[in-house]
């Protein structure tokens, strides 16, 4: 939703050894497309595993808002029975997506080539996210925007009457864009054609595919071409959605760090385009096996089996952000555990999430007595035996930020204090009780 209630403080406190099974929530990123695909869709898709967080919740709403019949069943099981392609009805109220920059930017392309008009808005963080680099591209198949003042929401979008198809060049590596293009290219005529220059991640191809589109992608010397040909009948589908590597990210770095820790996480998505931030803690030295690798609905998955190590910092190539793109403030927390200094390159793209990630981490962690050096794209982070901590950290409704801190919190020397852990509840509703299910000491305020 797009107000914000009373902030809720949390504290972390050092902790002993973690321990059990930590059931992590379905893929926040897959959620999102599973309903706006089959809202796109004839017939009814079955979606099991769903991520039942603000955000994805907020994207169920608004594919109630444009025509789709849209019901949960049970905890993580919902069908949606779609309008197909260009059935969207012009939706009777502003549609409020709360705090997801995808489920906002995804929208607007699969609106963007029908001729209907809607209105979008946010909470306080989402509302001061840049939205051109969606509308741009969407302006080039026909539709028109109008936004506040730097192309942030509220944000009024018309729908192309005659849409065109487009070739489009990512001028910045973001799956989000990417998808936003394929998702209009739909409903236009022809061939739709993105080109990323670094592959990003995938959901939407793979599950564009599922559904019965046709596309395809080729790498090639000019960089990967993705080919979508619009106008399909897509059919429902059964989707499966395999449990959030990002999510997953906050057990399994708490477990590395916390000495004598031993923690399963089982079913973690293992998409090559999503799994850098395993790799990345294998090369720190991290005691981390993947077991009984699989797909399930589509998409690569592993359990994970990882037990507490004495990591190494190391340099993070910066063509491997675009793979792990929301996991940094997680290892950023990590790496102040690390023995010496962690480098993370190419990591911009964090300056325009739900926060500004680099500035939010690098105060943050400064204030916790970590010594950290920034640039515009990159971060470095100089590990220390033991973080003092001590401090209340802002986490500027950001929900990573959040649960990075109080991950941290569970091994510093004085507890660490978010100012507001609310926003959690956006991408991991469960996080509270499953690092308490696991040991870790973690209070709210309530003064």
């Amino acid at each position: 939703m797009s107000g914000h209630g009373p902030a809720m403080p949390m504290t972390s406190h050092k902790s002993g050894p973690l321990s059990g099974t930590a059931e992590v929530p379905g893929d926040k990123s897959i959620s999102h497309r599973a309903l706006i695909l089959g809202a796109l869709s004839v017939g009814e898709t079955e979606i099991t595993g769903l991520l039942e967080g603000q955000d994805v919740l907020d994207t169920a709403r608004a594919m109630r808002a444009f025509g789709a019949s849209v019901m949960q069943h049970s905890p993580g099981n919902w069908t949606v029975t779609g309008v197909g392609v260009g059935g969207f009805a012009e939706p009777d109220s502003v549609i409020d997506c709360g705090n997801s920059g995808t489920g906002v930017r995804l929208i607007m392309g699969a609106m963007a080539t029908t001729d209907i008009t809607a209105t979008f808005t946010g909470d306080a963080s989402l509302n001061k996210r840049p939205m051109g680099r969606v509308t741009n591209p969407l302006a080039l198949f026909g539709a028109q925007s109008f936004a506040r003042r730097g192309g942030r929401l509220p944000l009024t979008l018309i729908g192309a009457a005659e849409p065109v198809p487009v070739e489009y060049r990512l001028p910045m590596p973001s799956a989000q864009v990417k998808s936003a293009v394929l998702l209009a290219g739909l409903n236009a005529p022809g061939q739709t054609v993105v080109i990323e220059d670094e592959p990003t991640r995938d959901h939407t191809e793979r599950m564009l595919r599922g559904f019965g589109a046709e596309i395809t992608t080729e790498d090639t010397d000019a960089g990967r071409v993705i080919t979508l040909t619009g106008q399909p009948e897509l059919r429902g589908q059964r989707v499966a959605v395999p449990r959030d590597p990002s999510s997953a990210a906050f057990p399994v770095c708490a477990a590395l760090m916390v000495p004598d820790s031993e923690v399963f996480v089982p079913g973690v998505s293992q998409n090559p385009t999503r799994n850098g931030i395993y790799l990345t803690l294998q090369e720190m030295g991290a005691d981390l096996v993947l077991e009984n690798p699989r797909e399930e609905g589509g998409e690569p998955v592993a359990d994970l089996r990882l037990r507490a190590s004495r990591l190494k910092g190391i340099e993070v190539p910066a063509e491997r952000a675009a793979s792990m793109i929301d996991e940094y403030p997680i290892l950023a927390a990590l790496a102040a555990t690390a023995s010496g200094v962690t480098v993370m390159r190419g990591i911009k793209e964090l300056r325009v999430k739900e926060s500004d990630r680099i500035d939010a981490m690098a105060r943050g962690l400064e204030a916790c007595g970590v010594r950290v050096e920034e640039t515009e794209d990159s971060m470095s982070v100089h590990g220390m035996d033991i973080v003092p901590g001590g401090a209340r950290v802002q986490t500027h409704l950001d929900h990573r930020i959040a649960m990075s801190f109080l991950c941290l919190g569970l091994v510093s020397a004085a507890p660490i204090t978010v100012d507001d852990a609310t926003p959690i509840a956006t991408s991991f509703p469960a996080f509270e009780g499953l690092m308490a299910g696991l040991g870790a000491q973690i209070t709210r305020d309530n003064r």
